[in-house]
C-alpha cells in the first residue's frame, strides 16, 4: 500500500516531538527527585552528627560519666531534648534495639525493624514508606556504639512539589507539542509539496513531456529541481539528435561495407602472398624429384626452400599480429616505460642480425618516459629496426636516437638504405605493400612490418611518420606524449 510522504513526515514529526518532550520531562523530574533526596540526606546526616555531639556533651556534664548509665537513667529526657534541638520526632534505642524514648512517632513497622537490625551493626541506613522517611544512625562514643537514634522526616511537601512539577510538565509539554507540531507541519508540508511536484515532473518526462517548472528554493530540493530541469532539457536535445544519429548510423553501415570490401582485398592479398613462396617451394621440390643426383640443384633448392619457408613464417607471424589488433582498450597493459632502456633491449635482440649484414649501429639515447604497453612498443620498434636492417646497404649504418621536445618524446630510426620513392610514401603503411617486390622476397619481407608498426603506435596514443627518404637512406620518427 502506497503511503503519502506527507503522512510519513507528519507521523515521524509527531513521534520525534513526543519522544523529545517525554525525555526532557523524565530527565528534569529525575533531577528534581535526586536533588530532594540529596537535600534530605544531608539534613538528616547533619542531625545525626549533632545528636552524637550533644550526647557526648550531655554525658560529660554528669557526675557519673558512664555513657551506658546515662542512657538508662536519663535516655528519655535526652530523646525529648534532642527532638527540641532537631525539630523532628526522635526515637532512641539502646544497643539491644529496645526503645528508650519515643514520642510523636507511629508504631514500628516491619521495615523499620529490619532497618534497625542493620543499624545496630554500627551502620547508618534510612527507609522510605509512603510519605515518611525513617533515618537511623548509630549513637557512638569514640568507636563504640551505645545505641541508635531514629529521626522521622515527612516527605509530604517534597512529594506534593514533585507532583505539581509533574503536572506542570504535562500541561506545558502538551502545549509545546501541539504548537511545535503545527509549525513544523506547515514547514515540512512545503517540502513534501516540492517533492510531489518533482515526482509529477518526472512522471511527465517519462511520458515524453519535457517541460518542467522551475522551483524557487535555495536548498538541496531546489538543486534537485534544477538538475531534473537540466536533465529534461538534455533528454529533449537527445531526442532531437536522434534523426542525426540515424544518419550517422547509415554512414557507419556504409563504412562497415567498405571495411568488408577491404577485408576481402586483404584476404586476397594474403592468399596471393602465401601462394608465391609456396609455388617456389613446390617447384624446387619437383626439380629435386626429377634430378635427385644433382648436387648443385640440391644446394640451390635447399637455400631457396629455407628462404621461402622463413618468408612464410614471418608472413604468418605478422598476419597473426595484425589479427591481434582487434582488441579492446581495457586489454592494453599500459605502464610507465623508460625509452632508452626499451630501445636498448630491442637493439640487443637484433644485434646478431645486424652483425650478419655487417651493419654499424650508432645510438644517441637519453632518459625519457612514456606510458604505453611494453609488448606492443617492442613490436613497433622491432618492425622499424627490422626494416632498417633488411633494406640497408651492405656494411651500412643504422642510427637510433631519442629526445624530449616539450611534452613529447621523439624517437628517430635512420638507415643508409636505398630509400623510398616520394610518390609511394603515402602507401608504405598499407598492409602487403612493398616498394621493391624482388628485394622484399629476397629478405623475407611481406609488406606487413610498417602496417603493424603504425597500428600499434596509434593504439598507444603515438604517431609514426617518414622524416626523410632519399638515395642516402630513410628516417622514421615515433612521437609519444612524455610522462614524468
Amino acid at each position: 500500500m502506497k503511503v503519502s510522504i506527507k503522512l510519513k513526515l507528519s507521523l515521524f514529526l509527531a513521534a520525534i516531538l513526543l519522544l523529545t518532550v517525554f525525555v526532557l520531562s523524565l530527565l528534569v523530574l529525575q533531577g528534581i527527585e535526586r536533588n530532594q533526596q540529596v537535600q534530605v540526606e544531608q539534613l538528616l546526616a547533619h542531625q545525626a552528627e549533632t545528636a552524637n555531639v550533644y550526647f557526648i556533651q550531655s554525658v560529660m556534664s554528669e557526675s557519673n560519666k558512664i555513657p551506658e548509665h546515662f542512657l538508662r537513667t536519663k535516655g528519655d529526657a535526652f530523646g525529648q531534648q534532642l527532638e527540641l534541638i532537631s525539630g523532628q520526632p526522635v526515637v532512641l534505642y539502646d544497643s539491644n534495639g529496645s526503645i528508650i524514648s519515643r514520642r510523636n512517632v507511629p508504631h514500628q513497622s516491619e521495615g523499620v525493624k529490619q532497618t534497625l537490625s542493620y543499624t545496630l551493626e554500627n551502620k547508618t541506613a534510612y527507609l522510605v514508606e509512603g510519605e515518611s522517611m525513617y533515618y537511623l544512625t548509630p549513637l557512638r562514643v569514640g568507636n563504640e556504639q551505645l545505641g541508635v537514634v531514629q529521626f522521622y522526616y515527612s516527605l509530604r511537601e517534597h512529594q506534593a512539589f514533585y507532583e505539581e512539577i509533574k503536572q506542570l510538565f504535562i500541561y506545558i509539554g502538551a502545549g509545546v507539542f501541539v504548537l511545535s507540531f503545527l509549525l513544523a507541519y506547515f514547514y515540512f508540508n512545503s517540502i513534501a509539496r516540492s517533492i510531489i511536484r518533482l515526482n509529477d515532473a518526472v512522471g511527465r518526462i517519462r511520458e515524453g513531456h519535457f517541460e518542467t517548472p522551475v522551483m524557487k528554493r535555495n536548498d538541496e530540493i531546489g538543486e534537485l529541481g534544477a538538475g531534473i530541469a537540466a536533465m529534461s532539457e538534455r533528454l529533449k536535445l537527445t531526442m532531437q539528435d536522434k534523426d542525426r544519429e540515424r544518419e550517422k548510423l547509415a554512414l557507419a553501415v556504409q563504412k562497415l561495407s567498405e571495411l568488408d570490401q577491404q577485408q576481402k582485398e586483404f584476404i586476397g592479398n594474403v592468399t596471393h602472398e602465401f601462394k608465391t613462396p609456396l609455388t617456389s617451394i613446390k617447384a624446387f621440390i619437383d626439380l629435386l624429384d626429377m634430378y635427385p643426383d644433382d648436387e648443385e640443384l640440391q644446394m640451390t633448392a635447399r637455400s631457396h626452400i629455407a628462404s621461402e619457408t622463413q618468408r612464410l613464417y614471418e608472413m604468418v607471424e605478422k598476419v597473426l599480429q595484425l589479427s591481434a589488433m582487434q582488441k579492446y582498450d581495457f586489454e592494453y597493459n599500459k605502464e610507465r616505460l623508460e625509452v632508452s632502456q626499451m630501445i636498448g633491449s630491442v637493439l640487443g635482440g637484433l644485434k646478431g642480425k645486424m652483425d650478419k649484414f655487417g651493419l654499424t649501429l650508432v645510438t644517441d639515447l637519453h632518459e625519457a618516459y612514456i606510458e604505453a604497453d611494453k609488448d606492443y612498443m617492442n613490436i613497433v620498434l622491432a618492425n622499424l629496426l627490422d626494416n632498417a636492417i633488411k633494406y640497408n646497404k651492405p656494411n651500412g649504418h643504422i642510427y637510433v636516437s631519442n629526445v624530449v621536445k616539450g611534452d613529447q618524446v621523439v624517437i628517430e630510426i635512420s638507415d643508409t638504405g636505398i630509400g623510398i620513392p616520394s610518390e609511394v610514401t603515402d602507401k608504405i603503411f598499407e598492409a602487403f605493400y612493398t616498394v621493391d617486390k624482388n628485394r622484399s622476397r629476397e629478405h623475407g619481407g611481406a609488406g606487413l612490418g610498417l602496417s603493424l608498426a603504425k597500428r600499434y603506435a596509434e593504439t598507444q596514443g603515438g604517431s609514426i611518420a617518414i622524416v626523410k627518404s632519399d638515395a642516402n637512406g630513410t628516417t622514421f620518427s615515433l612521437t609519444f606524449l612524455s610522462v614524468i
